[in-house]
């Protein structure tokens, strides 16, 4: 089946070419009210990223993600292998969010919060324009041969993205096992934590990669997200949109000509510059409609709106809208699919604040010794042995904790000490037995509730199992 003209652009991405190889994409420098206001959310949000891992609320940390000791804290609030069911309802939370976020405003967050495109455009790509230049400047050098001013540029620019890449990964490092953490081992010796070191060396080596040359195609080839517009965009979803209506009308695109009323011969207000093509971190045309590779960063509506306005033309040819407003002129509507997703959040919401009220800031684990039956001593006493373990989830050390019977009548003993202290996010473990008359028992398993003392203050309550001779029933 042959395939229309216009729809040629569907059978390739703007970053390889006709062979298959690596096109590279040199964008104009972005300028307008959008990319004024990318900058001021970008430079926020920079500050943001760069000091989370080292600001701390009530002792703790304010993101931290450390897999390997299982340790998550999410806005200074610590999440606990014990909390780990929290941890995947704030994550499926999070999803329906995005997932939310994304039928309304389409792939907005790409172009304005993403980390990805906040450190490309706002940060490697500003240096760029300065050391190589502007778009027409960028190519120049690129075709250059290997001279002394194009080494000096190509050195200048890699020395400074591979430091810049080098803080970034301090930083992701910071988020992985704690700022207090990195910050000692930069005080100390390097050689003294070799694998912290290679870590950080491998962590330097990817962001390097992907910032100095794998770029854009981290958003249209890597990104997991892109492809979620597929399935989650609609005709009443708000995009970065081309208004085909106007800017084709009977006739089409065509040059600007001077005094011309496009309108009354029926051309469109595209005069077919093409500048937010050049201007396009991707390298897409957004004439060509809704794209997989468009990030929805709004550089193409800045460089339109410019070219409207030197015409004389009225502005929005490229904007935020819909499929619906561009076709039909209706405004946005929230439609069913947006209430039911809205629905899902709310309710999710409501179960996590619920949870998290509910979370006890100490938790209390009494099991019985593997392969340990009760004992028979005298006075009809009857003993079993139990492990123990207290986990504070506070920024403060528990002191003189102990154990009490609170469901029967008997006594409690702890091995090699009666009380102890439990650290500050930390937890304290051992042995203890439990012995309880066999008159006060109902039977060979009864049901024990243990509580957990601070000072002669209950602080957590725990069930247990106690076992005892059939006879005793």
């Amino acid at each position: 089946m042959e395939i229309s003209k216009d729809e040629v652009f569907r059978d390739s991405i703007a970053t390889v070419n006709s062979e298959g190889k690596r096109s590279w994409i040199f964008p104009k420098k972005p300028s307008g009210k959008f990319y004024k206001y990318r900058t001021y959310v970008s430079y926020f949000l920079l500050a943001f990223l760069l000091s989370a891992p080292f600001i701390k609320i009530n002792g703790n940390q304010f993101l931290l993600f450390n897999v390997l000791e299982r340790k998550f804290n999410i806005f200074s609030f610590p999440f606990w292998p014990q909390d780990f069911h929290l941890l995947v309802i704030s994550m499926i939370l999070g999803v329906v969010f995005v997932i939310l976020f994304t039928v309304v405003f389409g792939r907005i967050f790409c172009g304005w919060i993403c980390p990805q495109t906040i450190f490309l455009e706002m940060v490697f790509r500003k240096i760029e324009y300065v050391i190589d230049g502007d778009r027409g400047k960028q190519i120049r050098l690129d075709k250059q041969p290997w001279n002394a001013d194009k080494i000096k540029k190509r050195l200048l620019k890699w020395c400074i993205f591979f430091v810049i890449s080098f803080i970034i990964a301090n930083v992701f490092l910071a988020y992985l096992i704690g700022g207090d953490t990195v910050i000692n081992y930069i005080k100390g010796n390097p050689l003294d934590n070799i694998s912290t070191l290679i870590s950080l060396t491998i962590f330097t080596g990817v962001f390097y990669f992907v910032f100095a040359w794998f770029r854009e195609q981290v958003c249209i080839i890597a990104c997991p997200y892109g492809r979620l517009q597929g399935v989650l965009l609609d005709n009443k979803t708000i995009n970065v949109a081309y208004d085909y209506k106007r800017g084709e009308r009977e006739k089409g695109r065509s040059k600007f000509k001077k005094n011309e009323d496009r309108a009354a011969v029926g051309k469109g207000d595209c005069i077919d510059c093409k500048q937010c093509v050049v201007v396009c971190p991707t390298g897409i045309d957004i004439r060509n409609g809704t794209q997989l590779e468009c990030v929805n960063c709004t550089a193409c509506i800045d460089e339109c709106d410019h070219i409207m306005e030197s015409i004389n033309l009225p502005k929005g040819l490229i904007r935020y809208a819909s499929e619906d407003n561009i076709t039909e002129k209706k405004p946005f509507e929230f439609s069913a699919r947006m209430k039911g997703y809205s629905a899902v959040l709310f309710i999710l919401t409501g179960i996590l604040a619920g949870m998290l009220f509910l979370r006890n800031d100490v938790e209390a684990t009494l099991l019985r010794l593997p392969g340990q039956l009760y004992q028979h001593k005298e006075n009809n006493i009857i003993s079993n042995v139990y492990t123990y373990k207290v986990i504070n989830k506070t920024t403060e050390d528990i002191k003189d904790v102990s154990y009490k019977i609170l469901s029967h009548k008997g006594t409690i003993k702890l091995v090699s000490h009666q009380n102890f202290k439990v650290p500050k996010q930390g937890s304290a473990e051992g042995t203890l037995f439990i012995e309880i008359n066999a008159a006060a028992l109902k039977g060979d398993k009864d049901k024990l509730e243990i509580g957990v003392y601070s000072e002669d203050k209950l602080i957590e309550t725990t069930r247990t199992n106690f076992l005892a001779p059939r006879s005793y029933k």
